[in-house]
């Protein structure tokens, strides 16, 4: 059965939806079934693997149109699929709190396919939401993309709160995948002291291999193509490559 994992950060711009679609890509260059699910309205990972929008996609899945395994796209890259979002996904952070059962609409529509793939990565807005919720009450797995500088820490501790009061009240086998260090800018010293203190507090539970900084990653969102199609030499496709050995020993 398909582990399932979370990227969530509430603060926007941290690698999030990079780590998910290029992590991914990874996974299924490794032979991996992944399917990732675009749980952001803004349908970042959608466009970053160039998925049609247009078409049906997890807000219609949740609502009951669609079953998930019709709305499930293929991608360029062998073994991974994408479970798009759009805009109507907006919707969703309304429609959902008058649902029974709120928080488990996600866990629910992922449970059909589940056996189907061997990793299912789901992509959250930068938000404590109730769509962040869902894919924290769906996951096993929380892993938490954290940029090197100060600000992020103090959204680090708001986080973790919220996955502690997820594990205690909603989704007990819930677990922090990892801390992933991300834009790291090795020449100065604000980051080195991020990954030093936060290395010293959490240990074990933050990731050996470190993002760093690279315009490449920035561009191939551009070209709807993950790093490994787009620049597989650069210092950013082999830090992910780098990621996926080590999640597939940890995750």
């Amino acid at each position: 059965m398909g582990k399932i994992v979370v990227f969530a950060n509430q603060k926007g711009g941290v690698g999030k939806t990079t780590t998910a679609v290029n992590l991914g890509a990874y996974l299924a260059e490794a032979g991996r079934r992944v399917l990732l699910v675009d749980f952001d309205p803004q349908s970042n990972s959608s466009s970053s693997l160039g998925a049609d929008t247009s078409k049906p996609g997890i807000y219609e899945v949740l609502s009951g149109k669609v079953p998930l395994s019709s709305a499930v796209q293929e991608t360029s890259v062998g073994g991974l699929r994408i479970l798009p979002s759009n805009i109507n996904l907006t919707g969703a952070t309304v429609e959902l709190v008058d649902m029974d059962r709120r928080e488990y609409q996600l866990q629910m529509a992922l449970a059909a396919v589940q056996e189907a793939y061997d990793y299912i990565f789901i992509d959250c807005p930068p938000s404590l939401g109730i769509l962040t919720v869902n894919g924290l009450v769906a996951a096993q797995f929380v892993i938490i993309p954290l940029q090197c500088e100060y600000l992020a820490l103090e959204g680090l501790t708001l986080l973790l709160k919220t996955v502690a009061r997820v594990q205690q009240c909603l989704n007990p086998k819930l677990q922090i995948g990892g801390i992933l260090f991300t834009m790291y800018d090795s020449r100065t010293n604000l980051a080195q002291e991020v990954v030093q203190e936060v290395t010293g507090y959490f240990k074990d539970k933050v990731f050996r291999t470190i993002i760093p900084r690279n315009v490449r990653l920035s561009e191939a969102p551009s070209y709807s193509k993950p790093i490994n199609q787009y620049d597989p030499e650069c210092i950013g496709a082999k830090s992910y490559q780098a990621l996926a050995a080590e999640v597939m020993e940890v995750v």
